[in-house]
Order: C-alpha cells, then structure tokens, then sequence
C-alpha cells in the first residue's frame, strides 16, 4: 500500500497528515508506531488522519493516533494542521471551517496574517468527565507520588490533563514525574501532564508529558488547559501567552462557561509517500 503524507509541524508538535477521503487508507497500531519511528520511519508526535465528515454540521473529520499507536480524542496543534492542509490542497477555499474529532468539534479562522485560531470548546471540569477518579469537582486536587503530595489541577480539553504550578521549568521533573502522574490510579484513562511556570498574569512557560508520547515541544490542549487550571486558581488574566519548548500560543478564556479560543502556527515540513 502506497500512503502519500504531509509532514506537518505546530511550534514543533509534528504531525503525519494522510488524506483518506481522496484515497482509502488502513492502518494497524503496529504499522503507525513504527511509522512514527524516527530512525526507522517518517517520525511524528501523532498521525492525522482526515476523513470526510460524519455529520452535517462540520467541514471534515480527523481521527488522532499518537506515536504508541493508541488513538487520542482531541489535538489543538493538529486541528490548525488540518485546517491549513485542507486549504492548502484545495479540499475546500473556505477560511472559516468546522473540524470534527472523536470527543470534540471544533470552529478554526484563518487568521490574515497566516495564523489560525481555533475554538477549542468549554473545558470539562467535572471529574467524572475528565476523567478523573475524586468525587467533586475543586480548583486544585492532591495526588500522592512515591510518598510526596502534588496539588495539581485537572480538566479535559477534550482528553484529560493534569496541570502542576512550578517555580523553574528549566528544572522540571518532567521525564520522572510526568510519567507517573501520566499513569496515575487516579486518572483511569492516563493523562497529558502540565508543568507550567507563571511568568506574569500574562505570560506562562510550559513543558507537556503527552499521554502515549512522552515530552513534546508543544501541545495545544495542554497550553489551554494550563491557563484554564491557573485561571481556576486566580493565577492568570483572560488572555495569556504560552510559551513552550518549540513556541509560542496564545490562549484566551473568559471563565466557567465560556470557550477557550487558541492562537498559533501551522507549517508545512515536506511531502512524500510511503509503501506500507
């Protein structure tokens, strides 16, 4: 099987984009992890893959597989992907679209000055939808590691994130805690794992362990959920400059209630294809 792709890059969360409407396209867990390999592969954070929609009101569909293979229900960086790959392929010439996933929809605006803001929806709070295993809903919740208590916030973006308050990204934990907050008991299905530094009200830092990746240079659902559990906190002003590894995002989020709407870059890396 021949599979042409896209290499796509969002502030360094990379992507392997396949048009499965133009061409039918199959893949296995085993097939898209050693695709992701990048020594043995293309090399990716997560493989998009665009379908048509299955339902009236959105432009396109798009399922999100991470790098392991196991399939992720939400992608902010791959959602501005998406929407510039359908553009720029001429799938569709509108600047405005609406973008399906497995857990979410989502409004994407072609911004003039190339990039792109998404509606990314209202954040989940209550534990049960995150999910998250504490029985009522709070700013901040304790979670016990290796005998040591983390105060960490919790919300889903559509997948679950964890979000912990730091003095120092540079110092981090992020390859020895992420992991096991990642899989902790009290997140059954695993989560992204936040370590954000407060700059300002305005400005943050932040490092992400993914679920099923590891530590990525950015994660979209990430950067809103950190500012959505700082703003929980008092920690954070409306609107708020993220700032990781690989860029920059801006993120804006009115409060309980309201939408969170994410700001930033899509790029095209290269075009191939490869023989499954």
């Amino acid at each position: 099987m021949i599979v042409p792709f896209t290499k796509m890059q969002g502030i360094g969360n990379d992507f392997m984009v396949v048009d499965a409407i133009s061409q039918p396209v199959h893949l296995n867990q085993g097939q898209i992890n050693q695709l992701a390999h990048r020594n043995f592969g293309i090399g990716f954070d997560q493989l998009l893959i665009i379908e048509a929609p299955q339902h009236p009101e959105a432009d396109f569909h798009f399922r999100i597989f991470n790098a392991d293979g196991s399939e992720a229900g939400h992608c902010g960086n791959g959602a501005r992907a998406v929407a510039k790959y359908v553009r720029q392929r001429g799938l569709t010439w509108k600047r405005e679209l609406r973008l399906s996933t497995n857990t979410a929809t989502m409004n994407t605006v072609l911004e003039d000055n190339g990039l792109i803001t998404i509606n990314m929806g209202k954040p989940r709070l209550e534990p049960e939808k995150i999910p998250l295993r504490f029985a009522d809903t709070a700013e901040t919740y304790s979670i016990d590691v290796d005998g040591i208590s983390y105060k960490v916030g919790a919300v889903s973006m559509g997948n679950p994130h964890c979000v912990l308050t730091i003095d120092d990204i540079d110092t981090a934990p992020v390859n020895t805690l992420g992991p096991k907050l990642s899989q902790h008991s009290y997140f059954p299905a695993q989560a992204n794992v936040g370590f954000m530094q407060i700059v300002d009200p305005k400005e943050v830092k932040l490092r992400v362990f993914e679920r099923g990746v590891g530590e990525t240079l950015a994660c979209g659902t990430g950067a809103c959920a950190a500012v959505v559990a700082g703003r929980l906190q008092g920690l954070l002003d409306e609107k708020v400059k993220v700032t990781l590894p690989g860029g920059s995002l801006w993120i804006r989020w009115a409060g309980k209630g309201h939408h969170v709407y994410m700001t930033g870059p899509a790029k095209v890396v290269f075009e191939g294809q490869i023989d499954i």
